[in-house]
């Protein structure tokens, strides 16, 4: 209920400040808009006001505004210079542009509303260093103090995120990164060149191997239906020893894991003081080099190490504005690069979620608290307000791509163009949330 709930709020607002700014410019440019509608289908709450009919529909997965359009139906003579279609391009493109730059708007509102309650952030420090991934092999450590990326100093994990993602995704240089070391200060080299071709999909995403984590040689939670849960591991249990070999971090613990799949194990756990063995069978996990052992199990993580992380930035109104101002153009080009990469092939469409991962994450964030869920809204806001920008017919982006084009030729595309654009509009958008759609089931329920 708490996800259904969420997941209808999120749409709510972000559908009703996407339409409003089509509204309002179209109202300011002087044109009739007939009906504003929240969901689609069968109205089921109708009213009027301000010459409008506003509507509630029951499928709450997007909404409309109906402006009169002389292509929709008759438009009365006294009544045409109200129509869309009768003004001039600039202003069209403004109606059009404006419900995109009104999500982009909500989110620069709802990061100011963030930072001014101040922002929780983590100090740049090591917790987990992944296993033969570039930072381990680099020669990066547990405790190491993050404080500069290719001569930028770095304040928090945020910064930190932001600098390999746009260092690292150029695998044909090094990254220098400054750290500290106990004492002593330290220039770490990643060399990503030689890990271009393993870890390109990593490198892309700005990862290294680097978490502010620390996890515990202790069970934090288990995969329904994996294989942790049939051997009767539980969260809690304390790893002491594989096939009679300790194993005193997470980390080794994972690589005995993935290196043994399919092969029966036998688990030495800590449960409520007592010791117990157990078997497990790591089940098999394709992956680009081979099959990996998998188990569906997660750590508890060190929260006495994480606590030492955590400190909160405070900003006064103004600077708070300057930071929501700056994380919205900052997400909006990372959301931006991140659609590029998926066209050209260099990250997976498995990134996408459909409505079923949109509820799933806004439950999750909503339980977390008003600020979690805020920020949340703020980047499903910018997702919409990039989306929609894009020059693909049906979308705003399409009306603009097609209105760019009457400014040049000096009279309209023909209708048969638009509809061709139409059509391959419909099927790049039908294709992408088949794509999302079945992404969101392979990751919420195991297919």
């Amino acid at each position: 209920m708490i996800d259904l709930l969420a997941f209808l709020v999120t749409i709510a607002v972000l559908v009703t400040f996407h339409e409003f700014g089509h509204y309002c410019v179209a109202k300011l440019c002087g044109v009739k808009v007939v009906r504003f509608s929240l969901g689609f289908g069968k109205p089921f709450c109708t009213w009027r006001m301000f010459d409008t009919e506003w509507v509630l529909s029951p499928i709450p997965l997007g909404g409309y505004v109906r402006m009169l359009d002389e292509r929709e139906g008759i438009v009365l003579p006294e009544e045409r210079h109200r129509s869309f279609t009768a003004q001039s391009v600039g202003r069209r493109m403004a109606i059009v542009a404006a419900g995109p730059l009104a999500n982009l708007v909500l989110a620069v509102l709802l990061y100011w509303i963030v930072a001014a309650q101040g922002v929780t952030q983590l100090k740049p420090w090591v917790g987990t260093v992944v296993p033969d991934s570039p930072a381990a092999v680099s020669g990066f450590m547990p405790g190491d103090r993050i404080e500069a990326i290719d001569g930028l100093s770095v304040a928090n994990w945020q910064d930190v995120h932001a600098a390999l993602l746009s260092s690292a995704g150029n695998p044909d240089r090094s990254v220098d990164i400054v750290v500290r070391q106990g004492g002593d200060r330290v220039v770490r080299r990643v060399d990503l060149p030689k890990f271009a071709a393993t870890f390109a999909s990593q490198l892309e995403e700005g990862n290294i191997g680097l978490l502010p984590e620390r996890p515990m040689p202790v069970i934090g939670r288990v995969q329904a239906g994996g294989a942790a849960m049939q051997a009767g591991l539980m969260p809690g249990d304390r790893l002491v020893s594989v096939e009679g070999k300790t194993v005193p971090t997470w980390t080794e613990w994972t690589r005995v894991i993935r290196d043994n799949p399919g092969k029966l194990l036998e688990i030495t756990v800590i449960r409520q003081g007592q010791p117990r063995v157990i078997g497990v069978r790591p089940a098999l996990l394709e992956q680009p080099s081979g099959f990996v052992g998998y188990i569906g199990a997660g750590a508890q993580m060190d929260s006495a190490w994480f606590s030492t992380l955590q400190y909160v930035e405070r900003f006064d109104v103004q600077s708070a504005g300057r930071e929501a101002l700056r994380r919205t153009l900052d997400t909006s080009w990372m959301t931006l690069k991140l659609m590029g990469r998926m066209l050209d092939g260099r990250v997976s469409v498995t990134n996408l979620s459909g409505p079923l991962g949109i509820a799933d994450a806004a439950g999750e964030t909503a339980r977390e608290g008003i600020i979690s869920y805020l920020e949340f809204l703020a980047l499903i806001s910018i997702s919409i307000g990039v989306l929609n920008l894009l020059p693909i017919p049906v979308l705003d982006g399409g009306h603009l791509m097609y209105y760019t084009a009457e400014l040049v030729r000096g009279k309209p595309l023909s209708e048969r163009v638009q509809l061709l654009g139409q059509r391959i509009g419909f099927g790049i958008l039908a294709a992408l949330m088949a794509f999302a759609v079945l992404n969101d089931i392979s990751r919420l329920f195991g297919g």
